[in-house]
């Protein structure tokens, strides 16, 4: 089966992108595909590279990163969310005159175009988070 996921939760204000992270690697583990992670509203902030957890946490972003690294996953954080946010790659920090970019590795900023394609392009949409 070929799911897309929506994350709308930040990484430790909720639980759904832990759930979310699990359900990612599970589904890969059983040989699913995913086609797209998109990252809404507060979910933006998974992508963040500035996330330092104490060392006793987990760190989401780093766990999202290694996974999309390791089985090619499209990590997409939605723009307008980020924008609100503070979140920029290198092209959107220099379009809007900012010093320095955080996005983490294995992420990229794109529109809802990208959710609507997931959606479109996947057997399930599963969507964790307000």
């Amino acid at each position: 089966m070929r799911f897309a996921i929506q994350i709308n939760e930040g990484p430790y204000t909720h639980q759904a992108s832990d759930t979310a992270y699990r359900f990612a690697k599970a589904a890969l583990e059983k040989g699913h595909e995913i086609f797209r992670v998109f990252f809404y509203h507060d979910g933006v902030n998974n992508g963040t590279r500035y996330t330092v957890p104490p060392q006793d946490d987990r760190n989401l972003q780093k766990l999202w990163s290694e996974l999309a690294e390791s089985h090619k996953l499209d990590l997409v954080v939605c723009i307008a969310a980020a924008q609100r946010r503070g979140i920029l790659d290198a092209n959107e920090a220099k379009r809007q005159g900012k010093d320095g970019d955080n996005i983490a590795p294995g992420f990229r900023i794109s529109g809802l175009g990208q959710l609507i394609e997931a959606g479109i392009e996947s057997d399930r949409m599963v969507v964790f988070g307000d």
